[in-house]
């Protein structure tokens, strides 16, 4: 009775390692054109690092690429301003990215300074709701036609 149970276990383990290794194969093959961009970057505004820590790194990212959301900084906030993708498409070297409209309006603090980006939706490019990102190597890209991106950015190292 007990190498019944056993066998049958392990039976229904290895049938749910199969449906597991299928639906992961079926999500792999169903990511969006920007899934090698996930994750922290950091340049940007200044020349990326030539070595630096994934510590150091994820500890003030300048742009976060995620499924649904891009993060970016700037240099006066601490807070990130979220665009949220409306579509993703891929381009002949990158990825092009059309962001829901941004409804932010300015909002001045007591000093006369933004908060959390206000005024600044965009990536100082042309259209602040139309990001391009070039590909530059496996771990760098570029914003072309963004002045307030003037050098590439690095992907952040793993832990």
């Amino acid at each position: 009775m007990r190498r019944t149970v056993r066998l049958t276990t392990l039976i229904a383990a290895v049938g749910l390692l199969a449906l597991a290794a299928a639906s992961t194969a079926r999500a792999q093959g169903s990511q969006p054109p920007h899934s090698w961009l996930f994750g922290a970057w950091t340049g940007g505004f200044f020349p990326p690092p030539s070595t630096i820590s994934a510590q150091e790194c994820l500890a003030q990212p300048v742009v976060i690429f995620t499924r649904d959301i891009v993060m970016r900084a700037t240099i006066i906030d601490q807070l990130y301003i979220q665009r949220l993708v409306e579509t993703a498409r891929t381009t002949v070297n990158g990825v092009e990215f059309r962001f829901t409209r941004s409804m932010q309006v300015a909002q001045a603090s007591p000093f006369g300074l933004s908060q959390a980006g206000a005024g600044e939706v965009g990536f100082g490019c042309e259209d602040p709701d139309l990001l391009h990102v070039q590909r530059r190597g496996e771990n760098e890209i570029s914003f072309p036609g963004c002045p307030e991106f003037p050098y590439p950015l690095v992907r952040c190292p793993a832990r």
